[in-house]
């Protein structure tokens, strides 16, 4: 019920201010105005971190002390530790960087984002911002319109910085005409109910607006104009940097177990570092006012001030959190668990009816292409990983046995799975469809996002995919004789469908062995190598058939059934081998080799 009356009271205030104060009309709309600039601004950031900025990240989180150098030039750069905040949630969501590297980041970024605040105390306070609002804006908005991606990125941008000066001299504006109709500062509070007041008061502007630059420039207005008093504006201050981990609460909502476990990190970051300044606040301002004196800066300059103080107790912040952060990284990865985190698929033991779905495509990657296709890679080996489970069902093998096995002919020969409770078709429904339909939905979602080389990447994961399902088809159309016939009292019958289990499963664990060995030359070589005896094993097996038949050891309405299956089994190999090579290549530019012709494959058929 609360939740329901938040918003229409929200209204009801928001409009009696509006009609009781044009002062408040025009404080509001310079946050709307400047919010309004922060969207604009992350929108045309992301326009030129699509690669650059994930090329960069990846490069240079090796260790701690450069990710800490990355959050905090990143940061400082961009002017939104949102942005990055969301964007190392993606990346540690799709397993691009480590927990160590990301903890590093948002220490780092909390840091960098102080320098807004320095921006906004040395001009924002001093310079008439309107005159350079208004030509950025004309500007953004022509360059906003161009056809080019970069052009209208840089456009976004323009306009971004044209609101946000807008919106800072509206909000200064508004704060000096309350001066003659009401004193703010007479509102103050002192002492430590003040300072835990301020803070709380920061802590929810900073939730409502999802902005701590927003509220750090209200506040920087309010203290200019004379409305708000020093101590409170620095816990204000405090406030919006507790309030600012909604993002990465928000950001980590769609993340698996690790942007989880790096939001929890924030959350900790933020809230130890504003415990502290709480308990040395009065050392704190010491410090700031010989910092102060050192700087050269006004007794009075409060703004400046502020910064400065905004900039230690995040430098204190990291100075405790720091060395201590091999002990919170342990701490926060017994945090949290991914669903359905079992390597393979165990058909032996799996009775759940639930349908499975994707595990690594959350909707935080979207946004930034390497992530994206990291994640939609580790989906594609998870459906390859289902479908082999099934693949074995489906010639009445395990995955287990398939692994452990030295000598696949023996295993072949003499072990037969006889509990096979499922038929093909809900296994399918059950393993495969689900994941295999959110690959195809996130496919699409992100295709017009990419540049040229991570499209035709993008491609091949599709092509590999169908491969996989492709290759299921076909052995759902063998199962039934094979289970027939592996029982047949026909020891010939018995030995040929043996022999079209050994084919499928010869693939199936080469596929394994070259999966780990990840050596482009050796795939491409025992690629061809295996499709060239699967084409002497099709021809040696129809000669075999054709003798069984002359020779009255099998009727040929079983030989028909075989020469059929035979048909299927080569196929289903030929669909694994080119679903295996593209998945084992396709970050090399020669996967433009492999005929990706989409189109002129056969589509994969419901199961």
């Amino acid at each position: 019920m609360p939740g329901r009356l938040f918003l229409p009271t929200v209204f009801l205030l928001l409009t009696y201010g509006f009609w009781v104060s044009p002062e408040f009309q025009m404080i509001t709309a310079g946050v709307v105005i400047f919010l309004l600039g922060m969207i604009y601004l992350e929108k045309g950031f992301k326009v030129f971190t699509g690669g650059v900025l994930e090329t960069i990240l990846q490069k240079t989180t090796d260790s701690l002390w450069k990710s800490l150098t990355f959050g905090i030039t990143s940061t400082a750069l961009l002017q939104s530790s949102s942005l990055v905040s969301v964007i190392v949630i993606s990346f540690l969501s799709a397993g691009l960087i480590g927990l160590n590297a990301g903890v590093g980041i948002i220490f780092g970024a909390n840091l960098g984002s102080t320098l807004a605040a320095w921006l906004v105390a040395l001009y924002g306070m001093k310079l008439k911002l309107i005159s350079y609002a208004m030509p950025l804006l004309v500007f953004g908005l022509l360059l906003k319109t161009r056809k080019e991606k970069n052009v209208s990125g840089l456009g976004y941008i323009l306009l971004g910085v044209g609101f946000l000066f807008l919106g800072i001299h509206y909000m200064k504006e508004g704060f000096e005409s309350f001066q003659g109709v009401i004193d703010f500062s007479s509102y103050a509070m002192d002492g430590l109910a003040g300072l835990l007041a301020y803070i709380f008061f920061g802590v929810l502007a900073t939730i409502i607006m999802q902005s701590t630059n927003a509220v750090l420039v209200l506040t920087f207005s309010a203290l200019a104009a004379g409305q708000l008093t020093y101590d409170n504006a620095l816990a204000l201050a405090i406030g919006s940097n507790i309030g600012t981990t909604i993002t990465a609460v928000l950001g980590a909502i769609g993340a698996n177990a690790a942007g989880k476990r790096l939001a929890i990190a924030h959350i900790v970051f933020n809230v130890v570092t504003a415990i502290l300044t709480v308990l040395l606040f009065s050392q704190l301002k010491a410090v700031v006012a010989m910092a102060a004196d050192l700087l050269h800066i006004e007794p009075d300059d409060h703004a400046l001030k502020l910064a400065l103080f905004h900039t230690l107790f995040n430098i204190l912040g990291i100075v405790v959190l720091l060395p201590v952060s091999r002990w919170l990284i342990r701490w926060l990865e017994t945090l949290f668990t991914d669903p359905d985190t079992q390597s393979y698929l165990n058909l032996a033991t799996q009775d759940n009816s639930d349908i499975h779905r994707a595990r690594h495509l959350t909707p935080a990657v979207l946004s930034y292409p390497d992530a994206a296709l990291r994640a939609l890679t580790r989906e594609c080996d998870h459906l390859y990983r289902n479908s082999l489970e099934l693949i074995c069902y489906g010639i009445y093998l395990t995955g287990d046995k398939l692994r452990e096995a030295d000598n696949l002919s023996e295993l072949v020969n003499n072990w037969v799975r006889d509990e096979q409770p499922w038929t093909i078709k809900e296994l399918y429904i059950r393993h495969i469809k689900g994941i295999y339909a959110d690959i195809i939905h996130y496919s699409c979602a992100i295709e017009g996002n990419l540049p040229r080389q991570q499209a035709q990447e993008l491609f091949a994961l599709k092509v590999a995919c169908r491969d996989f399902v492709q290759t299921i088809k076909h052995v759902k159309h063998v199962y039934n004789n094979m289970g027939r016939y592996l029982h047949s009292d026909n020891e010939q019958i018995r030995d040929q469908y043996n022999q079209l289990r050994l084919c499928l499963a010869s693939v199936l664990k080469l596929i394994d062995l070259l999966g780990m060995r990840r050596n482009y030359d050796h795939i491409r070589h025992h690629a061809s190598q295996l499709k060239q005896e699967l084409k002497e094993q099709n021809e040696q097996m129809n000669s075999q058939i054709n003798e069984l038949i002359r020779s009255s050891q099998v009727d040929s309405f079983t030989a028909s059934s075989l020469m059929n299956d035979s048909v299927h089994i080569h196929d289903a190999c030929t669909n694994l081998i080119d679903g295996a090579v593209i998945m084992l290549t396709r970050d090399r530019e020669e996967y433009r080799e492999i005929d990706l012709n989409l189109d002129g494959r056969n589509g994969a058929e419901k199961v």
